[in-house]
Parts: structure tokens; C-alpha cells; sequence
């Protein structure tokens, strides 16, 4: 389960360095499932379908996740970058 923006948030406010770690934390985590993915190219449209247990975590903080899988697909080599060159948009859906 990857964490909300408000928990994000809320590392982020305890110290300097809690936000960091928990980033660096979640990417190292993220990495292990992209590793086999292709490098993409081309411009793409990325699908999100995120799965809760329960419907406590508003919508918008769930799909505050994608922040850290852009940015471990970067990091990994699979994406270029994140910009709206290469990632032209987001379709959501949640169960």
C-alpha cells in the first residue's frame, strides 16, 4: 500500500528528512516491480487502477501514489522523464 499524500504530508512535517526517507523507501520498494518493464520511447498514457481495502483514503490521496512510480520509472531507466513530453496523461480507476 503505497502512502497517502497526507501521510506523505505529515513525514514531510515531522523533520527534515522523514519525507526523504520515506520517498526513498516507497522507490526502493516501487523498483523491484518495474525492473522487468521495457524502456519506453514514445509518449505514453499510463492507466492506474488502484485497488484499497476499504474507502477511508479519499480518492485523491490514493492516486497521490503515482508520484512515486513517474519517478522510480525515471529513476530505473524506463521513462525519460515525467514531463508532458513523455507522459501525456492518466486514466484512474479504483476498486
Amino acid at each position: 500500500k503505497l502512502p497517502s499524500l497526507n501521510e506523505y504530508i505529515n513525514a514531510c512535517r515531522k523533520n527534515r528528512y522523514a519525507g526523504a526517507s520515506m520517498k526513498t523507501k516507497i522507490e526502493n520498494d516501487i523498483a523491484y516491480y518495474v525492473s522487468n518493464l521495457p524502456r519506453f520511447d514514445k509518449p505514453i498514457k499510463i492507466q492506474f487502477h488502484w485497488i484499497e481495502g476499504n474507502k477511508r483514503r479519499d480518492l485523491d490521496n490514493v492516486a497521490f501514489g503515482k508520484k512515486f512510480i513517474l519517478d522510480t520509472l525515471v529513476k530505473a531507466g524506463k521513462l525519460k522523464d515525467d514531463n508532458r513530453k513523455c507522459v501525456t496523461g492518466f486514466i484512474d480507476t479504483f476498486e
